[in-house]
């Protein structure tokens, strides 16, 4: 698998020799995000579509590490909470829980995928005290608000692909397409039909999320990221910045806040 472009591929996890790293480990619905950092610059980043024991073993060995972190938005594999403590000294699980650079007003914070609470560490230390809307394009789109220095909630709706397996699942006849940057619309064919009303459909959602905030916020940025971004970023017409990092960079931005 190659990574993103941008990624520094695998490999290159054994090229670092510099002493007390951060590693930043960022597990989504559909892939695994592993970052190195030197304090709070960022060396490398490579997407894993499938996170083994094997890859992870290989980067313990090839770095020296003084610190950890891991986001999961699902159940954390056991083989990283095993082996991460034998090399690193101090491994932080972020949830909830976390001490963090911001406050959190939500009627759950327990059920707050930590992933949305890292993009907003990371969006807060790069835009401190703006009011900013975070948009999350992956398995699903998660649409969160920030206020000064509170996370103020969020909207969550159905990812790209998310939509095209829904409509293959639950109806007769509809093919599973995949998505494509070229198609008719409307659709001329089934194929184009499905493609015009998933992505335009998104594109006109994020559109309208990003005009809505617009007209309710004066000072504040937007910010694209998620593993569709890439994907999406060039139809959306509104002003935005695409940050594909965020997530992993408020997570290293959390683990120094935690260990200063």
């Amino acid at each position: 698998m190659q990574p993103d472009p941008g990624f520094l591929y695998k490999a290159d996890f054994l090229k670092f020799a510099i002493s007390n790293m951060n590693l930043i480990t960022d597990i989504g619905n559909s892939s695994t995000k592993v970052a190195l950092y030197d304090k709070h610059r960022k060396l490398s980043v490579t997407r894993y579509d499938n996170f083994t024991e094997e890859e992870l073993g290989k980067i313990l060995a090839g770095s020296a590490f003084e610190k950890a972190i891991v986001s999961s938005v699902r159940d954390i594999p056991p083989f990283i909470t095993e082996l991460i403590p034998r090399k690193i000294p101090l491994l932080h699980i972020l949830t909830h829980r976390s001490r963090l650079p911001f406050s959190i007003d939500y009627e759950t914070p327990e059920s707050l995928g930590p992933d949305r609470i890292a993009s907003a560490a990371g969006a807060l230390s790069i835009f401190p005290g703006k009011d900013i809307l975070i948009i999350d394009a992956g398995t699903a789109i998660t649409f969160d608000y920030i206020r000064g220095n509170i996370y103020m909630g969020g909207n969550i709706s159905p990812g790209l692909y998310t939509r095209l397996r829904a409509l293959n699942a639950f109806t007769g006849r509809l093919p599973m397409v995949s998505p494509e940057p070229e198609f008719t619309n409307p659709g001329r064919n089934t194929k184009d039909a499905i493609l015009a009303g998933v992505i335009t459909g998104i594109i006109f959602e994020i559109n309208e999320y990003i005009r809505t905030f617009e007209k309710n916020n004066v000072d504040f940025k937007i910010i694209l990221t998620g593993g569709d971004g890439e994907f999406l970023k060039d139809r959306i017409r509104l002003k935005y910045i695409y940050m594909p990092d965020i997530v992993i960079d408020g997570l290293n931005y959390i683990l120094e806040y935690n260990a200063a």
